[in-house]
């Protein structure tokens, strides 16, 4: 099959901004709304369960209109973040989500704080309903009285929501000068960041240098949205509903004991030599003495292999097909349906992310293509997302969507299929040494790293909340990244304005850990694999096709895996930690460019780009 670099094509949820079929969906809301609030009298502790039923399933028949309009707004902002139209729609379908959430807020309010007993029950009879139910109830010690929840619903549009929608507005803007083949050129931040796999070290080390320099003149800006997040989410979450510390909001939401997420964030910390070991086993392999930050990323052989959109997507699927040939099929539906945004514009979202909408439907994929081998894996992680929510399409709307814990698994288990192809099929040993050692990389930067994010998180929200400047904020990101180095690398001082370009950190405080977690389980999930075989499969697409039907915990439970357990953790840093000693014993190559080591050297010594600081009061 012929595939090419495209948009994708969001008419399947409405033909346009002025549609009637768009305008329709808000009047069928309103219409619903208007029926589901004559419930409210009529819920009882002793109702019928057919009755009660009745009324999940109206609450679950708004929440698919919802579902659709906040996605046609978002996708579409996504797709040009300076499309005025876009952002006038997305504002429009915040407020009136929100107020819509106000008017049916009573019947959340009213299940939860219902009698254990007769909650069980209900429960007992509500079928695949029962975790969303469930799950409700776990925050009934922080919820507050209705008119204090409806207005931190409205709060929430033109408050934190809308510092989100600007901080992507003002970065997705941005554009980069870095000198590439002796001209100054304009970049994306996605071709920009594309620079930092390069073979030319000059090139790397310009390309961290020219985002550092745009995000340095906004970051006092950038921080200071950043520090209002932060007092917004303890204000409501810590004040208000007197949750312990800043973190265990996530963890409720993702229905992950604390337990877990700190022995998880512990060994790794523990385990943060692993990567020490290896930045300073690729420096021998690179040539040079010890590597910059700037060289984490760099291949180690001079491999210029690129890939054609039309062959990537192809080897994706191939790879894919070998493993299960149903997971192919799922994700051919993505190409097939038109649901893939692959080129690259300006205005566009960089990155990549998969959305998933409604259950009966393909989701939405967003990559920023270039034809490097890594951008390959990313687009085989973003259709494992999608693969993970079209196995879970026999679930209601409310359960379909898997907690983030696992909402990583498919994703990263594909891009490990992926890499088991290429090493399969590649003669090129100087190919399939890069491939190794991006799996490396690519371990470091979705555990390790993530995990750091985390433990920065944390600490960033106890010093916002003792008045921290955005300068010292800087500071800590800095001694974040000289503990998480040590001294495998040298660290130029402007990486502290690194933590104001890490859109997660803004728009879903503590999401990061999520990828330390997915990360892990699929090393101990790919183990079992290799160990088990054919018998895997069912077992591992079981995991896949809960979606968010039951607690992550209980899942995983059930293929063996105790998650409180550090030992689990620990497994997959073993794991790791056999791979790099295994590196460790490889000839190094003897053969290396003089000139790559005198570029290294001169990029080294240069001095880092000048910066706008806040001064401390």
């Amino acid at each position: 099959m012929a595939y090419k670099l495209s948009k994708w094509d969001l008419s399947p949820l409405y033909p346009g901004y002025d549609s009637p079929e768009l305008q329709s969906a808000f009047d069928m809301i309103e219409e619903q709304v208007t029926s589901f609030e004559g419930v409210r009298d009529k819920l009882k502790p002793d109702m019928p369960a057919e009755q009660f039923l009745d009324v999940v399933k109206a609450s679950e028949a708004t929440a698919r209109i919802g579902n659709k309009l906040y996605s046609f707004a978002g996708l579409s902002f996504t797709a040009d973040t300076q499309d005025q139209k876009a952002q006038a729609l997305q504002a429009r379908v915040m407020q009136f989500l929100a107020e819509i959430e106000n008017r049916t807020l009573f019947f959340s309010l009213w299940w939860k704080g219902l009698d254990d007993e007769n909650a069980k029950r209900l429960m007992e009879a509500s079928g695949d309903y029962r975790y969303y139910l469930e799950a409700m109830r776990l925050y009934k010690p922080h919820t507050l009285s209705e008119p204090e929840e409806k207005i931190i619903n409205l709060k929430n549009v033109t408050g934190v929501s809308a510092l989100g929608n600007l901080y992507d507005s003002i970065t997705n803007r941005y554009t980069f000068k870095m000198k590439v083949k002796g001209g100054e050129q304009e970049l994306t931040i996605s071709e920009l960041q594309s620079y930092r796999y390069s073979t030319n070290p000059d090139l790397r080390a310009e390309s961290y240098r020219a985002q550092f320099k745009v995000y340095a003149e906004d970051g006092p800006i950038l921080g200071q949205i950043y520090q209002t997040i932060l007092r917004d989410w303890h204000n409501e979450n810590v004040t208000l509903r007197k949750f312990k510390n800043s973190i265990a909001p996530r963890n409720l939401n993702n229905d992950v004991p604390e337990e877990a997420v700190e022995a998880l964030l512990n060994v790794a910390r523990k385990n943060v030599g692993i990567f020490q070991r290896y930045f300073k086993m690729k420096a021998r392999y690179m040539g040079v003495k010890k590597l910059r930050r700037y060289d984490i990323y760099a291949p180690v052989a001079a491999s210029k292999k690129t890939y054609e959109w039309n062959e990537a997507a192809n080897m994706v699927l191939d790879a894919f097909n070998a493993f299960e040939p149903k997971i192919a099929e799922l994700a051919k539906r993505v190409f097939d349906h038109k649901r893939i945004d692959s080129e690259i514009r300006k205005g566009k979202r960089g990155g990549a992310f998969c959305w998933s909408y409604l259950p009966e439907e393909t989701p939405y994929v967003l990559v920023n293509y270039q034809g490097t081998g890594r951008e390959v894996a990313t687009l085989a992680h973003e259709l494992g997302h999608a693969i993970h929510a079209m196995l879970a399409s026999h679930h209601s709307a409310f359960t379909f969507h898997s907690s983030l814990p696992l909402a990583e698994t498919a994703s990263t288990f594909a891009e490990m299929v992926l890499i088991d192809k290429l090493l399969a099929e590649e003669t090129d040993e100087s190919v399939r040494r890069d491939i190794l050692f991006k799996q490396m990389d690519d371990s470091y930067a979705t555990i390790m790293r993530q995990s750091y994010f985390a433990m920065f998180e944390k600490t960033a929200h106890e010093m916002v909340q003792k008045n921290a400047s955005v300068d010292d904020l800087s500071a800590a990101y800095l001694d974040n990244l000289k503990e998480q180095f040590g001294d495998s690398l040298d660290l130029s001082d402007e990486f502290k304005w690194e933590w104001v370009g890490i859109p997660h950190i803004y728009q879903v405080p503590f999401y990061v850990y999520a990828y330390a977690f997915g990360q892990l389980l699929v090393l101990a999930l790919y183990q079992q694999f290799k160990a088990e075989g054919e018998s895997f499969k069912p077992k591992y697409l079981k995991i896949l096709s809960a979606g968010g039907s039951e607690a992550p915990e209980r899942i995983l439970s059930e293929a063996g895996i105790n998650i409180r357990d550090p030992k689990f953790w620990q497994g997959g840093f073993d794991v790791l930690e056999k791979l790099v000693s295994e590196l460790e014993q490889l000839p190094v190559p003897k053969a290396k460019s003089v000139k790559g080591k005198k570029a290294a050297k001169k990029v080294s010594k240069a001095k880092p780009a000048k910066s706008r600081t806040v001064k401390k009061k």
